[in-house]
């Protein structure tokens, strides 16, 4: 059996830890995820990378993941990519926001479970989840 090249998933996320475990999470299901720290370098990082799925975090210092998101949808080369947002932000208000206003593809509320975030980035890109 061929190995399956690895998709490419930017994570932009204003703390590292999270970075890594969504890192250690996404990494043993043949994802390769490139951590992004804060909105701009976030952005920088989709426009070189170009991934396959982007997992975006709202509450940022530098630029917040709605302008990330925004701006992604503005450049014709990234506004096919999937995003979904992971945010602390549980309000069902954000999450009407989310889905409906922006037409986010999905959301994730932190604290998530692995199975929630795996499950999240399957319905996104089609993938069928085995065991």
């Amino acid at each position: 059996m061929v190995e399956e090249p690895k998709l490419k998933v930017v994570c932009i996320e204003d703390e590292p830890e999270m970075i890594e475990l969504i890192r250690l999470i996404l990494g043993r299901r043949n994802f390769e995820l490139i951590g992004a720290v804060g909105g701009r370098e976030g952005l920088e990082t989709v426009r070189q990378v170009k991934p396959g799925l982007v997992l975006l975090d709202l509450m940022m210092p530098d630029m917040d993941g709605w302008e990330v998101y925004q701006q992604m949808k503005a450049d014709p080369e990234l506004n096919t990519i999937p995003v979904i947002v992971v945010t602390a932000k549980a309000q069902s208000i954000d999450k009407v926001l989310g889905l409906h206003i922006a037409k986010v593809d999905d959301y994730v509320t932190k604290p998530f479970g692995p199975q929630e975030l795996l499950a999240s980035v399957n319905k996104v890109l089609g993938v069928e989840t085995t065991g």
